[in-house]
């Protein structure tokens, strides 16, 4: 597992240094996020390969962060978390976490089943194909005809919400709180521009992204 990315949220700056740390040293590479509003910035520019959450986060609870995350994404989340009863590991799950470990906790058990985890998703690819078009959803990656489209995780995420409500008109507003996880007002341009590069990379997969001035955009087939 040497060269894959983790992203750890968590709070405490003790076990956020300390689980860096030894994953470090274990070959991994390491993002870090204090904040679910750090790990948000993280996921705009890196694709790490599994993610290490808590619950309790100063800026809102670790579950609303994954079940907004599950909208776009399949990337392995572990719950490392002090929330250690029957009911919140139940919640853990239902919300869509891949594994959930209380603490206390052993590094060593941490890593196991992070191991556990990356493995996993390895055995287990899992690709979208539509005509020419081809996304690798553990990887982040978007071909068309064989050639890399080199998506940022932003849009890679807006074309994958965009393809999972094929054929249907999904409003401004929505794809933009979903993929971005804040309100629109915030950056009104974004979405015209990532829809923009979208469907300059989407020639010739005989696919595209229509809009529908007003209203919002509709992945379907057709050519731009």
């Amino acid at each position: 597992m040497i060269g894959k990315m983790i992203l750890l949220v968590e709070d405490s700056k003790k076990i956020l240094n300390f689980n860096k740390r030894l994953l470090e040293g274990r070959g991994f590479t390491v993002c870090t996020a204090a904040t679910l509003a750090e790990a948000r910035e993280v996921l705009e520019t890196q694709a790490p390969n599994a993610i290490i959450l808590d619950i309790g986060m100063p800026d809102g609870s670790g579950l609303d962060f994954l079940r907004k995350l599950r909208k776009t994404s399949n990337i392995p989340v572990l719950l490392l978390t002090g929330y250690g009863e029957e009911k919140d590991i139940i919640a853990g799950f239902q919300t869509g976490c891949d594994d959930y470990l209380p603490k206390p906790y052993t590094f060593e058990v941490l890593h196991v089943r992070l191991l556990r985890l990356l493995q996993t998703a390895e055995q287990m690819p899992e690709t979208v194909s539509r005509g020419s078009l081809i996304l690798k959803l553990a990887s982040t990656e978007a071909y068309v005809n064989g050639v890399d489209l080199l998506l940022t995780p932003k849009d890679f995420a807006l074309l994958r919400f965009l393809i999972q409500n094929e054929n249907r008109l999904m409003s401004a507003k929505q794809l933009y709180e979903t993929v971005w996880g804040r309100p629109m007002a915030s950056d009104s341009q974004a979405l015209g521009k990532a829809v923009s590069r979208l469907r300059q990379k989407l020639k010739g997969c005989g696919y595209t992204v229509t809009a529908e001035y007003g209203t919002g955009y509709c992945f379907e087939r057709g050519e731009p």
